[in-house]
């Protein structure tokens, strides 16, 4: 008797698998950067699903891995380069598996080339270039390298590109494609054919995070003037709550000082233990059992009034830093000078 064939699985079904694998925790952070008619699609395909054997989701995590590692690789080196680990990776066949289902998927970042590229030797190259073509490179750099860049680009165009990042959305292909064009003898020429998004509010804020203070306040000043609503959207995202993980405890104990405890119990009922545990320790015992007790007798809190208060807390982190009464260690240049 003939073995019976198994059913094949669509693209959307190992995606419900690969969700139903993952919990819903981590599924709920995928879905944030899901299409709304993905988040449909991918939906009523769960909800479809009534149970998944072991088998195929192993299948599922393993192609999944697989793929993963493909990006890495290419992203890394390219086709051939990921060709060569995958094989050492999972083995011929299965590298061969992969590579030939997802090449047409998996092609290398636009301006490639450029990201491997030392930033003074590219800001020699592109300082001349318009404002948005530099605002579209710097997009695709990691932000560190962005941020080297920019810092050392004219103090009245660093506003300018910087605001130009922050207004990115989509870019087409095409454009682009023009651009490496202009670039050719530099750039990779692999451009994934759906429309890229780049930019944003959260790519000016990485670099932000990483140029010199100087640099920050200057083009920060410059927005607040011309754009005043875009200036405080990319100021409230470049110093979260969390981030207070970044103050040694000489600087929390400082912030601490000018916090009321009432804000101070609430902005931690919504905080992660880590955080927590950083507050706690800079607090005296009596100080800190007290902020505890207000913490387990005022009951439920809107996340609201959470989050005003932790806004609160960090506008005076931010106060104190702009007094040069303590330092956010961002990475790069943040050395301390005794």
């Amino acid at each position: 008797m003939a073995k019976e064939k198994e059913p094949v699985i669509t693209g959307l079904q190992k995606a419900a698998i690969l969700l139903i694998s993952l919990g819903p925790e981590r599924s709920a952070l995928i879905f944030k950067h899901l299409k709304e008619e993905e988040i449909e699609d991918l939906t009523l395909e769960i909800a479809n699903t009534r149970s998944v054997t072991p088998q195929a989701k192993e299948e599922v995590i393993n192609e999944f891995y697989g793929v993963c590692l493909a990006q890495q690789y290419i992203a890394e080196g390219g086709i051939g380069y990921a060709k060569e680990l995958l094989e050492k990776a999972l083995g011929n066949e299965k590298a061969l598996d992969v590579i030939g289902k997802l090449t047409a998927s998996l092609q290398v970042k636009p301006f490639e080339f450029i990201r491997k590229t030392e930033a003074s030797q590219l800001l020699n190259f592109i300082q001349d270039e318009h404002p948005q073509t530099i605002a579209l490179i710097l997009s695709y750099l990691n932000p560190s390298q962005a941020a080297l860049i920019i810092s050392a680009l004219p103090p009245d165009r660093q506003s300018d590109v910087a605001k130009r990042i922050a207004l990115m959305d989509r870019t087409s292909p095409d454009v682009i494609k023009e651009v490496e064009k202009i670039l050719e003898s530099k750039l990779s020429s692999l451009v994934n054919q759906d429309y890229t998004i780049i930019g944003g509010v959260d790519a000016v804020v990485d670099i932000l995070n990483t140029v010199d203070r100087s640099t920050e306040k200057h083009i920060m000043e410059t927005l607040e003037i011309d754009e005043p609503e875009l200036a405080d959207e990319i100021r409230k995202k470049m110093f979260v709550f969390e981030d207070i993980l970044l103050l040694d405890d000489r600087a929390i104990q400082r912030v601490l000082r000018d916090v009321d405890n009432g804000d101070l119990a609430i902005a931690l009922k919504g905080a992660n233990e880590e955080v927590q545990n950083a507050i706690f320790n800079n607090l005296s015992k009596r100080l800190a059992l007290m902020i505890r007790e207000d913490m387990e007798f005022m009951g439920p809190v809107r996340m609201k009034d959470v989050e005003e208060a932790q806004q609160k807390i960090v506008n005076t982190i931010r106060r104190l830093e702009d007094a040069a009464e303590i330092v956010i260690s961002r990475g790069g240049g943040d050395e301390i000078i005794v």
